[in-house]
């Protein structure tokens, strides 16, 4: 699934859209997808000159964004909804995400309501974890 569908489902839009390309969906139960990184990256301007490095933030929410397409794509009236972060647990940041780097989400779901969620993520460059966290979210009227 390409950036056009994944622009379909979520809201998002550059420089704030962090997944490029949907590899495997599981509907209801996991999905993986990546993020290429580039040294264009906006974020990158101030963190840090010289040295780029992803903001850990950024990296949690390239992986709520792979969690609002794998809790939204096959939902009904979608367009009318968003996804909102209620809860981050457990975060760690193994090792820094820098330019040249394929950061691959990989997000489960743990539980899933009507209009709440919790996942588990763990992004990877190169099989190795960058980072790790538990979400949860709220699915809100737009």
């Amino acid at each position: 699934m390409d950036i056009r569908w994944i622009s379909s489902v979520l809201p998002h839009r550059y420089p704030f859209l962090l997944v490029d390309r949907v590899l495997e969906i599981e509907p209801g139960k996991s999905i993986r997808a990546y993020k290429n990184v580039t040294v264009n990256e906006e974020f990158f301007n101030g963190h840090f000159p010289g040295h780029p490095v992803m903001p850990g933030v950024m990296i949690i929410e390239g992986l709520a964004q792979a969690a609002g397409i794998l809790t939204l794509h096959d939902r009904e009236g979608r367009d009318e909804k968003l996804m909102y972060f209620t809860g981050i647990d457990k975060a760690r940041f193994r090792r820094p995400v820098v330019p040249g780097d394929r950061l691959v989400y990989e997000v489960e779901i743990l539980r899933l309501r009507q209009t709440y969620c919790r996942l588990r993520g763990i992004a990877r460059v190169d099989d190795e974890i960058a980072a790790e966290a538990t979400m949860a979210s709220a699915l809100v009227d737009r």
